[in-house]
């Protein structure tokens, strides 16, 4: 049994919240699970992230990480075929494409492949114009008391 969402009320009754509406029905549908190659995803301080990827058996010029736009592709595809003889495999060698959703001005500052490890270190740049700032509250001259104006009606005889 496949339970699915509809968030359709949703988009008719929101405004700006498209990506994360678009995310919400991405997750809710079910894909195969393809859990190669394992990763994991750390917060190393408050706007710095790192991804962390087993890639045993690998070469630098064999994986590509891509960013476009909220979305960060890392792929892998081994140059060519190994011809020697096996009693047995335990190290996958197939190609593989894991894609990452970034939020909003998240940015790749590096990566490295040290021992099979391929580290990604993520970076939130929030532009200058969109940190919160604080507004100022001015004073502005009160009218004294006795400078109050005052409305009066003309009296017409009917």
């Amino acid at each position: 049994m496949r339970t699915t969402f509809d968030f359709s009320p949703l988009f008719r009754s929101s405004i700006g919240f498209d990506r994360m509406l678009n995310a919400l029905e991405t997750a809710s549908r079910i894909e195969t699970v393809d859990n190669w190659p394992p990763y994991d995803i750390a917060k190393t301080s408050e706007d710095d992230y790192r991804i962390s990827m087993a890639v045993a058996g690998f070469a630098q010029d064999e994986l590509d990480i891509t960013q476009e736009q909220n979305m960060l592709m890392v792929s892998g595809q081994k140059a060519g075929e190994d011809k020697g003889e096996y009693l047995h495999r335990g190290i996958a060698g197939r190609a593989f494409q894991r894609r990452f959703e970034l939020a909003d001005h998240v940015k790749v500052v590096g990566a490295s492949l040290v021992n099979g490890l391929l580290t990604i270190d993520l970076k939130r740049e929030i532009p200058e114009e969109m940190k919160p700032r604080r507004i100022e509250i001015g004073a502005d001259k009160a009218t004294p008391k006795n400078a109050t104006k005052k409305i009066e009606a003309e009296k017409h005889a009917a």
